[in-house]
């Protein structure tokens, strides 16, 4: 009797299984997810290198690429990101990270903004205006807890809540991110490996306001249409997923002699959204020049983005200047950044990355850091 009510339960639970699968959207879902936001970065370092920096990253914006770097963190510490992303729209990044337990363990928090404002409402009957506008704003706050578990090894949790706003409607979400970080060396050079996945959680659905018609119902076939007064309604609107982002990285120092670091880095990264895609970058670092606590660092990488290459639009008989195939401009990522810092009291640094969006144009990424 025991083993036919274990046997029930299995089965059980292998049929509901494709049931739960089919509520939410798999990896052909290009365009298919809400909040996608929460994909842009958080830092200039992490843009110059491509994203590839989940598997190096040990400072404050850890909290983004990987919480599990935040418990490597040798003093608190805090970053301010911004940049301008394509058609006038700003994402913004800020975070604070504190060791605890002689570094143990960390906690941090860090919050993302995203959006526009002032935009004309155009309408069929208005196309000029009708003298209204519009803004969104997306948003998430989160809070990070870390934990080493070994001298090799440690692991993240950060717990996000995003709010999305379009005009006059309005959506919520949690999500949670989870990583792990092993170091090691092989020989006398240091490695790094990441595993992170970012934004599993509800999934947005947007209510409010705006949603709001006055409307007459259709009358039923083979009646008399009969006047009638409006009669108020709502749209309903359709739940999308988070844009869930799966990431292996690794990192390995090449060289290191003196106050010189060189630094390889790959990543593989599988979102929910689109198609797989990988990445790989150089950083190059000379640490406490002179012994006057100023440290230089330089970073490239080139990202694959399959998902937009040409020939999977069908332009209708249309031409287009635009390259096609994997390796386009879109991708290229470069930059460095400059910090200083003395005798273990307080270190500030400003990093800088160009990126390139391909027929979108570029941007420019811009952090500051501080740590005591």
């Amino acid at each position: 009797m025991k083993r036919q009510l274990i046997i029930s339960a299995v089965l059980a639970v292998g049929a509901a299984a494709p049931a739960a699968a089919q509520l939410t959207q798999d990896n052909t879902a290009y365009g298919g997810s809400s909040g996608e936001f929460l994909l842009l970065g958080a830092s200039a370092r992490g843009t110059a290198l491509g994203g590839a920096f989940s598997a190096l990253s040990t400072d404050v914006t850890a909290l983004y690429y990987n919480p599990a770097g935040v418990g490597q963190l040798a003093r608190p510490g805090a970053a301010v990101s911004t940049y301008e992303y394509v058609a006038g729209t700003r994402y913004s990044w800020a975070g604070m990270a504190f060791p605890l337990a002689g570094g143990a363990r960390a906690i941090g928090v860090s919050l993302g903004t995203f959006g526009f404002s002032g935009q004309p409402v155009y309408t069929l009957q208005d196309p000029g205006g009708d003298g209204r506008v519009y803004g969104v704003g997306e948003m998430f706050v989160a809070g990070t807890y870390a934990q080493n578990f070994s001298d090799r090894f440690s692991a993240g949790l950060t717990l996000k809540f995003v709010s999305d706003e379009l005009a006059d409607t309005k959506a919520s979400a949690f999500a949670v991110d989870f990583g792990a970080n092993f170091h090691a060396t092989i020989g006398d050079r240091a490695i790094r490996a990441g595993f992170v996945v970012q934004n599993l959680g509800s999934n947005l659905q947007h209510d409010g306001s705006g949603l709001a018609v006055d409307g007459t119902r259709e009358p039923p076939l083979g009646t008399v249409d009969i006047p009638q007064e409006p009669q108020g309604a709502r749209f309903r609107t359709t739940a999308w997923t988070l844009p869930v982002m799966f990431r292996v990285s690794v990192a390995l120092e090449l060289l290191n002699q003196g106050m010189n670091r060189l630094t390889l880095l790959s990543e593989f990264t599988q979102p929910s959204n689109t198609k797989p895609g990988a990445g790989a970058g150089l950083e190059w670092s000379v640490l406490n020049i002179g012994g006057s606590g100023f440290s230089l660092a330089g970073r490239g990488s080139y990202t694959l983005n399959p998902d937009n290459n040409v020939d999977d639009i069908n332009f209708g008989g249309l031409t287009t200047q635009e390259s096609s195939g994997a390796f386009t401009s879109d991708g290229l990522a470069l930059g460095g950044g400059l910090s200083y810092g003395r005798g273990g009291r307080l270190n500030v640094g400003f990093d800088y990355a160009w990126k390139s969006f391909g027929p979108l144009g570029s941007t420019n990424f811009l952090t500051f850091t501080v740590g005591w």
